[in-house]
Parts: structure tokens; sequence; C-alpha cells
């Protein structure tokens, strides 16, 4: 994974800001068990009870790094992307007690959440992996954690969709629906407007809606909670004069059927929202 999907500058905001969320006014337990302690010194392994895909090891580091600047050192044995199994360590963690202990939630928070997005993506991609065909995920995200679960995303092996709105335009049904139901008068008005280094995506139910976003020359048709019997007929009609990508309702048990339709595409918020996170924990080594 390219390091600048997680610059530092990148990051660090949220990361601030989820500080600033947890002990604004400080860490009254932690504050004060320690507080008559002389530099108390803690030292902990990351270990996993379950199998995975690890993710997140960056930003785990980076809340330390924040929080304590060089007074807690971390040492990982794996890295973004590997498998983990149950009982590995995954990384050593030592050094000032009342830093390592107010950073501990926070810190796994991030790496919990990112490595069960990046473990539950790995298993759509590979339902798929004998077809032509990307899984991507979506702009369903949650708020001000998009960057991590898009990394997440790609760690986990898959694709992503737009990064936001001024990425592309997605002329969904809402806005097809303002113009009266016509995708040639959407697509019109959206060209008098863009850049020409943008794509034009139209989202269509129909075959009807298909043949008339292929007129306009789009250039991704997506076909959104159709059957695959339609996808089959949608497909034959684009014949890769655009992508074709599917939506709606996809699982692990029908997207090898999805794929089976010869769509380019297959997007789905599940392989964000509906990812579970990975048990971590911190142990502590007496």
């Amino acid at each position: 994974m390219k390091q600048y999907w997680l610059n530092n500058f990148a990051i660090d905001d949220f990361i601030l800001s989820a500080l600033k969320e947890d002990m604004y006014y400080g860490d009254i337990t932690t504050d004060s068990v320690c507080a008559n302690l002389d530099n108390p010194v803690f030292e902990l392994y990351l270990t996993t009870r379950c199998d995975g895909v690890l993710c997140g090891k960056d930003v785990f580091k980076r809340v330390f790094k924040l929080l304590a600047d060089n007074s807690v050192n971390i040492e990982f044995y794996f890295n973004d992307g590997d498998v983990i199994k149950k009982g590995d360590k995954i990384a050593h963690i030592k050094g000032d007690a009342r830093y390592i202990l107010t950073g501990e939630r926070l810190a796994l928070n991030f790496v919990q959440k990112m490595s069960g997005i990046a473990t539950f993506t790995r298993k759509f991609q590979e339902k798929i992996s004998k077809y032509d065909v990307r899984v991507v995920d979506t702009r369903k995200n949650t708020p001000n954690f998009r960057l991590f679960e898009k990394y997440s995303v790609k760690v986990g092996g898959n694709y992503v969709h737009r990064f936001n709105l001024s990425d592309c335009v997605m002329l969904k049904d809402n806005h097809i629906a303002l113009l009266g139901g016509s995708i040639t008068s959407a697509v019109s008005e959206v060209r008098k407007n863009i850049s020409h280094a943008h794509k034009i995506e139209v989202e269509c139910d129909t075959k009807e809606q298909v043949i008339e976003a292929l007129a306009n020359n789009v250039d991704i048709i997506m076909l959104d909670n159709m059957t695959p019997d339609m996808m089959n007929e949608c497909v034959r009609i684009v014949n890769k004069q655009a992508i074709v990508e599917a939506s709606g309702c996809v699982t692990l048990d029908n997207i090898e059927e999805i794929a089976k339709t010869g769509v380019d595409i297959i997007s789905t918020s599940a392989i964000v929202m509906k990812a579970p996170t990975l048990d971590l924990a911190f142990d502590y080594i007496k």
C-alpha cells in the first residue's frame, strides 16, 4: 500500500480530534493512578484473538506519536495487508505507562475497525477472483472516517469508487427526476459545467434508461438493483461502449452470480458498513 494514502498531514487532524474527544480535560483515572509513580514504564503486546488481515499499523503508531512524542516505542511484526492468525503477537509496545494507558482505547479503535474492513472486503474479492471484475466501495462511509475506510478497502484487496462529490459526475435517480426523468437533459446540463477531465456516470433502473444513457455517450452505466437476467441483457446492449457497474443488495452469497453477468464493476457499501471489527487486544507483559 502506498504510504501517500495515510500521510501524516492527512490523518493528524482526525487523530487529534479523536484524542480531544476522548481526553480534552485529561484522563482522570490514569492521571490519578500514576500521580505518585516515578517514570512508570509499561510493556505490552498487541495481539489478535481471531484470524484476519492487519490494517492501520501507521495510524496506531501515530496515535502514540501525537500523544506522547517519543515516550512510547512500538515495533510491529506484521505489515498492513498481512494475514494474522488467532494468538499472534502483532506488535510490541513499551514506554511511559501514562501515555500507553491513555491512548490504548483510541489506538485499538482505529486498528480494530480498519483491520475488520480489510478482512471482510478481502472475502468479497476472493469470491470473484476468477472473473474479470472489480469490487469497489461506495460513498456510504462513516463521517470523518472515510480516508481510513477507503484505505482499508485497498489493503483488503478491493478498489475504491469516487472519494468525494467532486471526483466524478454521478447522476442518480433524484437528479434525473429533477429534470423530468430525462437522462438526456441531465447529461446535457452537467456537460455545460464540468471539466473535460471528469467522467459521467448514470444510475439506471431499466433497460430503456440504459439505452438512453448509452445514446448520450456517458462513461459509466450503473445497473441499480437489477436481476442477473436484466444485467445480462444490459451488458449485451452496452457491448463495451461504456463501463458497466452493478450495484444494490450485493452480498457474499450473490456476488459470484453478479460477476458472471459480465459487468466490469460491482459496487457495494457492505464491505465497509457491514464489516465487523477485528478482535485485537493489549496483553500486559508481567
